[in-house]
């Protein structure tokens, strides 16, 4: 063996056992019992530690794109950096970049930024708003399609002209499309015509700060969400296509999934942390503002919500890691409308999750299915998500014991804050390793830049 990981407790969405991890070639190569394991060139000592299934995060905005735009946010490396130090092993960006890659010609040249620079292995979600490159673009192993309901008020960002569709007829169209590509599509959900009349009544009233720009998003229950997915449930028994809800955040919401799927609809979705650690509590959004917003999550749909995530309903766990400069956000205090909406948490999202096992909030194993097996199921990487013979070893080391505080300090995004500075956790990641080879390590990234390569997704039908 190239490497044998002894003396950790393995943690897959099926159990936990006591195996040593044996690595061959970048592969999962045997699990042997204590004390029978084979000789091997690196022996890791994981005594005291957690052996998971590397998390693979599905939805990651990482700035950086062909042309330059946002990588002052973030650039792929420092991205895939905060990724190997949360136990991150396979990242997928998404479209809202410069340009929007929405053609074969522009995917590809995202592909060779992250094919230069990328720290972890990673995909990417292209938006499928031109017709003749969809069948093009789903020759090149992308995970899924993205596209965004929500068109921004007084900013042209972060959800930017040509990833944004809002017609029902042109969703309908892309859902074919994509059933005959035999891809997935991710939708950001968003009734656009009722956030037009929503947003006026708090403006009439001289409210715009980001606590109205909260309780807008909010308003009625959460009608702008709840309307968005019905339509989408409908359209995807239309089309037949496989629909990825995203920012799943009201327990209406989940009851509607719920049922689509009894029903047997091919439907997922996902959480998002925001939605249970941050954006649910009012004090956080009244002491942090835009800071904390992604979005208000009434804290009456939380119970809901964390009982969607347990019971798989809600199918996975992703970040929709969104970094954004103090400046950019500092405006909010004034003018909600024109903070850049979304907040970073791929470094310590898989502590949070942890921790909330640890609290009895959901099991153990429901949190490494719902942050690896699941999406590699889902999304068809056939190579990732479980600690068995054959796949990739892409796993994380963790000490389940050890708390610590997230702080500011710690943060490696170029923006340099978290709007979870200050929250103490418990479950840290001591050793990441993408495809069997150490890439954080005790506290730092060791990782090279281009290392990472695309984990390549099968066409699912």
């Amino acid at each position: 063996m190239d490497t044998i990981i002894k003396n950790g407790e393995v943690i897959t969405a099926k159990g936990r056992f006591r195996a040593s991890v044996g690595i061959e070639g970048g592969r999962i190569a045997g699990l042997f019992s204590p004390g029978a394991e084979p000789k091997a060139a690196e022996t890791i000592d994981a005594s005291g530690l957690a052996i998971l299934p590397g998390v693979i995060d599905m939805h990651s905005h990482h700035r950086e794109g062909s042309e330059k735009g946002y990588e002052y946010k973030d650039t792929i490396y420092s991205s895939t950096m905060q990724c190997a130090a949360g136990g991150v092993t396979t990242s997928v960006g998404m479209p809202n970049v410069n340009p929007p890659p929405n053609s074969l010609d522009l995917l590809r040249k995202q592909f060779a930024i992250y094919e230069r620079d990328a720290v972890v292995d990673w995909n990417f979600n292209p938006a499928p708003t031109i017709e003749d490159e969809i069948p093009r673009m789903a020759e090149q192993s992308i995970a899924a399609f993205k596209i965004f309901m929500v068109v921004d008020t007084g900013r042209s960002y972060p959800h930017m002209p040509g990833i944004g569709v809002h017609d029902h007829g042109r969703i309908l169209e892309i859902m074919r499309q994509c059933k005959a590509a035999g891809l997935p599509l991710m939708v950001h959900p968003h009734d656009q015509a009722l956030m037009d009349v929503i947003e006026k009544e708090y403006w009439e009233r001289q409210q715009r700060d980001a606590l109205a720009y909260a309780k807008a998003y909010a308003a009625y229950d959460g009608v702008i969400w709840e309307t968005a997915i019905s339509m989408l449930l409908r359209l995807q028994r239309a089309a037949g296509c496989h629909l990825h809800i995203l920012h799943t955040q009201t327990a209406g919401s989940v009851e509607m999934i719920r049922q689509a799927k009894r029903q047997g609809q091919k439907v997922t979705c996902e959480i998002n942390p925001w939605a249970l650690f941050l954006g649910c509590d009012w004090s956080a959004i009244e002491r942090l503002g835009s800071y904390a917003l992604s979005y208000w999550v009434p804290e009456k749909n939380v119970p809901g919500l964390w009982e969607g995530l347990c019971d798989g309903t809600i199918d996975i766990v992703a970040t929709d890691h969104a970094p954004h400069t103090r400046e950019e956000k500092e405006i909010g205090w004034t003018d909600g409308w024109k903070a850049h909406t979304g907040t970073p948490s791929t470094q310590f999202y898989l502590s949070m999750f942890l921790t909330a096992a640890m609290e009895g909030r959901i099991p153990l194993e429901r949190v490494v299915e719902a942050t690896s097996t699941a999406p590699a199921r889902i999304f068809g990487l056939s190579t990732k998500g479980d600690i068995l013979p054959g796949l990739d070893a892409d796993l994380v080391l963790v000490d389940l014991e050890r708390a610590y505080e997230i702080r500011d300090a710690d943060v490696l995004s170029l923006t340099g804050w978290s709007p979870y500075a200050g929250r103490k956790v418990k479950g840290k990641p001591m050793r990441t390793m993408v495809r069997g080879k150490t890439v954080y390590l005790n506290g730092k990234v060791v990782g090279e830049k281009g290392w990472g390569r695309q984990a390549l997704a099968q066409r699912r039908g």
